[in-house]
């Protein structure tokens, strides 16, 4: 244990070779498999993905920081590693013990098309964010509309655009920020 109480945060110790650790890598890993949809279908494997938003963390750490035991860490951290979602980027050792910094593999995580289960997916994760995000500045809304075909066809290409640039603007070095939108045909009343 140590006197520093930033050592207990993702990133604060440096790579064995004391150097800071290489910032999140840019990009986006596109899901593709079942494996990859199992590991982000979980609320808790998504806490660690952002955690991981903030730079690599020991099991101990991720432990630590989202109030799990370390068995569970180290279980959803193997599952995301096997999904190709998070990586050992450096290792130390600690009086004879191999500590693993795991991170993100990428920014950014896509989900392939549509099907049944996927907007569960996404939207569990967006309330899991907005209820764990700290006391702030926020724009939560839920409207129903009637549109026209083509006025909804021409409010999804202004969101689209909106999302895009909103994502150009985006800087590594400021704060996390989270926009989530599902704008949808909702089906015929059961």
């Amino acid at each position: 244990m140590s006197d520093d109480p930033s050592a207990d945060r993702p990133a604060a110790a440096p790579t064995a070779s004391g150097n800071a650790f290489p910032a999140v890598p840019e990009g986006t890993v596109k899901l593709t498999t079942d494996e990859q949809l199992r590991a982000i279908n979980n609320v808790t494997r998504h806490r660690i993905l952002g955690l991981l938003r903030d730079g690599p963390a020991t099991i101990t750490q991720v432990a630590q920081q989202l109030e799990l035991a370390k068995g569970s860490s180290s279980y959803h951290l193997r599952l995301l590693e096997r999904a190709g979602l998070v990586e050992v980027v450096s290792t130390n050792k600690v009086r004879g013990v191999t500590e693993r910094y795991y991170g993100r593999t990428s920014r950014g995580i896509e989900l392939p098309d549509p099907a049944p289960g996927e907007p569960d997916i996404l939207m569990r994760h967006m309330v899991a964010d907005l209820e764990a995000a700290p006391p702030g500045p926020r724009a939560v809304s839920l409207t129903h509309l009637r549109l026209s075909e083509a006025a909804y066809e021409e409010f999804t290409a202004r969101l689209t655009a909106l999302v895009r640039e909103m994502r150009a603007a985006g800087d590594p070095a400021e704060p996390d920020a989270t926009l989530a939108i599902a704008f949808f045909r909702p089906g015929e009343p059961t």
